[in-house]
């Protein structure tokens, strides 16, 4: 059976199929309200939404109606295999009237008895979103307004999907950054901290960061990083990063080597990862800081009784994910003389579209003073960001060596 439907009575079935959801409904609720509807609206038996993974090329059972088992039973399909892989690989709509093993990757579709399948990509823009396909037992010839209405219903579908998968991918990212972010920052004997975290106004969350943790002797552990790319895989892979630098820093003395490990690391396990990192260790006199730096900016020293802050000169190693085999990667020593205070950063708080990076830099050597860290932050975020939202994340923390250490 074909059902021929002119123009305005495909807009009248959209409607009485898309129609005006509860609001309390969440989005499974959602399409499997919208999946009933579009089956009774179409006389088929079944119809079901699969949602594409791009981290693994496939497609998931997310939503259905007459076919709920795809759902609880996890339902996978690889892009490109069977129909419904078909459909996504060639993102344009397939008809198939005979469901075997032949036809299709997923059993339950030819178990439950179904002779007709008619399935459609799912859309937003330019990105796949998933694939929704309905099926008949009886024999069915879909005819085009068919066709036609069931990509309207999939554009729809993709477009809630979308808007749900970007809310929930920024609470993620949030939920993850600030779990991974110190929540307070240590008092350490002969040194005092501040710091910021601002996400970019344009490219959200992504994966800068910054660490501070003990070490075995009175020493004292410090990151700032930056992983390229924003969102929650950016964050994702910050966290991993993390976690390893971590364990790396208790085996070994040197940063330099720390992070050849984490480089080695990232180039095995996190393939088309990169990241700046900057790591440093002040010994328990906090006389000086042992710095390397894998691509990242150098942070700025102030040192009293100097006009004006100075990057200091350690020259950068290549960054984490980029580099081929094990190049030599070096430490430099930088000295902290009673009351400096050093500055570490991620390039969104110098970088700008109207202002060179240089220029950024330069502003943020006069900006640095000497003084209680906090200030300090607030000083150099005034400064540097002042009543205009950073296009991209900033993060900033300012470390002082104390003039009369804590506790003598």
């Amino acid at each position: 059976m074909s059902r021929s439907l002119d123009a305005h009575d495909r807009l009248q079935q959209l409607e009485t199929i898309i129609g005006a959801p509860a609001e309390h409904l969440g989005l499974t609720e959602l399409l499997t309200e919208t999946l009933r509807r579009l089956r009774d609206a179409m006389e088929v038996d079944t119809a079901t939404v699969l949602r594409y993974q791009a981290n693994g090329r496939q497609l998931v059972a997310y939503a259905a109606a007459g076919i709920e088992e795809e759902v609880h039973q996890g339902v996978r399909v690889p892009v490109g295999s069977g129909f419904a892989g078909k459909v996504a690989l060639e993102r344009a709509p397939v008809i198939i009237d005979h469901v075997d093993e032949t036809t299709v990757v997923n059993s339950l579709l030819w178990e439950r008895g179904l002779h007709s399948l008619l399935g459609v990509p799912m859309l937003a823009g330019s990105e796949l979103v998933g694939v929704l396909h309905v099926g008949s037992v009886a024999p069915r010839q879909f005819g085009e307004s068919e066709v036609a209405t069931m990509q309207l219903v999939a554009d729809r579908l993709a477009m809630a999907i979308q808007v749900e998968a970007l809310e929930e991918n920024r609470t993620a990212t949030m939920a993850l950054q600030r779990s991974l972010l110190p929540s307070s920052l240590p008092e350490v004997h002969g040194l005092a901290f501040g710091a910021r975290y601002v996400p970019g106004a344009e490219t959200g969350l992504g994966g800068d960061w910054y660490d501070l943790f003990s070490l075995p002797g009175d020493r004292l552990g410090i990151v700032m990083g930056d992983v390229s790319g924003h969102g929650l895989e950016a964050a994702v892979i910050m966290g991993r990063l993390r976690s390893a630098l971590r364990a790396y820093a208790l085996d070994c003395e040197s940063p330099a080597e720390v992070l050849a490990k984490l480089d080695r690391k990232a180039n095995h396990f996190e393939h088309g990862a990169m990241a700046t990192v900057a790591y440093g260790i002040i010994g328990p006199s906090r006389e000086a800081l042992t710095l390397s730096l894998a691509g990242h900016l150098p942070p700025v020293l102030a040192v009293p009784g100097e006009e004006a802050g100075r990057l200091v000169d350690v020259a950068p190693d290549p960054p984490i994910g980029l580099t081929i085999g094990r190049p030599d990667r070096r430490t430099s020593v930088v000295g902290l003389p009673p009351g400096a205070v050093l500055a570490f950063y991620t390039d969104g708080l110098v970088e700008r579209r109207d202002r060179p990076v240089d220029s950024g830099m330069h502003q943020l050597e006069a900006a640095v003073r000497p003084g209680e860290p906090e200030r300090v932050c607030a000083r150099i975020m005034a400064v540097m960001i002042g009543n205009r939202a950073a296009q991209d994340d900033v993060a900033l923390l300012a470390i002082q060596r104390r003039t009369v250490p804590t506790g003598t």
